[in-house]
């Protein structure tokens, strides 16, 4: 049974999983819902929550697998401490690095209908990405400019359930009745057990020594 430590830390969560054979025996993570971006900092929390998860499940860092990370797209800064731990435990314990997409993470949380999630990303644009109801992506991921007639193909012939902290941006313009909205989630390092699990079985493994987070877009200072 692989054993394995999931990190998300792509958006105002910062989450941390451990899964034995695909399922979440402990998690630590924040509830920044109702936070302003400015009060986060994973750089300080991330290394306490890999070591309380272990802690809590009584599971030394050398038993430990293989290292799931979320790989993008979403904040600049955030993916790249996620990525950058995971990277120093894998080289340290000599085991694989798996890569998790941060918005088929976050898709994973609705269930029975299509479903978009959404990231927020600048003035009136998302990162986002369609999934079926089986958790199956049948669109690329974009960054992309929302309008009212975004996804209008798809809530056409069916119910679609937007998922994600840039919903609001599309809520705001979208009048469909096909269309349901979930603002206030945001991906967590839970959703990634069962994925890591079935990339461990079959060695889906990143090179640990040049793996890069997916970013989407070039990182712009404010």
């Amino acid at each position: 049974m692989a054993t394995i430590l999931c990190i998300e830390t792509a958006t105002k969560n910062c989450s941390v999983a451990l899964s034995v054979h695909g399922s979440v025996i402990a998690l630590m993570q924040d509830n920044p819902k109702n936070e302003p971006a400015q009060h986060f900092s994973h750089a300080e929390k991330l290394q306490q929550y890999i070591t309380q998860v272990l802690a809590v499940a009584k599971i030394s860092k050398n038993k430990l697998d293989a290292v799931a990370v979320s790989k993008g797209p979403g904040s600049y800064t955030g993916l790249r401490i996620g990525v950058s731990a995971a990277k120093g435990l894998c080289y340290a314990l000599d085991i694989p690095l798996i890569s998790i997409s941060t918005l088929a993470s976050l898709a994973r949380q609705v269930d029975g209908t299509l479903v978009v999630p959404m990231l927020d990303a600048r003035r009136m644009e998302v990162y986002s990405a369609v999934f079926s109801t089986k958790i199956k992506q049948i669109r690329e991921t974009q960054a992309q400019i929302i309008t009212q007639d975004s996804f209008e193909t798809y809530l056409a012939g069916a119910e679609v359930t937007f998922i994600g902290d840039g919903v609001k941006k599309f809520q705001e313009v979208c009048t469909h009745p096909n269309a349901t909205f979930i603002n206030d989630a945001l991906p967590s390092a839970s959703q990634m057990a069962g994925v890591a699990n079935t990339k461990y079985s079959k060695s889906t493994f990143e090179d640990v020594a040049y793996f890069e987070p997916y970013y989407l877009k070039d990182f712009i200072s404010h």
